[in-house]
């Protein structure tokens, strides 16, 4: 089982206290032994811990991803069973 955590504070910058974000995250080290890993900016800091149980190296988290000029980042904690479908599915739909 994995773990993540988390703030937000859109009235002060956060992305500098990484001590925070790194004990929360630690914490959860029994639920996800195997990796950890951060994001920051300005006002949001995410952090997870992992389980490895499948797809070692393309599941780090958490996982940013650009689409035009936004960038997308989440942390997220489960399983797709219809993975290869969705996958599929998806690059059909490229443009």
């Amino acid at each position: 089982m994995c773990g993540f955590v988390g703030f937000c504070n859109l009235k002060k910058k956060v992305s500098d206290d990484t001590d925070t974000l790194t004990k929360m995250t630690r914490i959860l080290q029994k639920r996800g032994p195997d990796e950890e890993g951060f994001y920051t900016s300005c006002h949001i800091a995410l952090g997870h811990r992992r389980l490895i149980i499948i797809d070692a190296e393309n599941g780090k988290q958490p996982m940013s991803a650009k689409y035009g000029d936004t960038t997308y980042t989440i942390v997220y904690n489960g399983q797709l069973y219809n993975a290869a479908d969705l996958r599929k599915e998806l690059i059909s739909l490229r443009i």
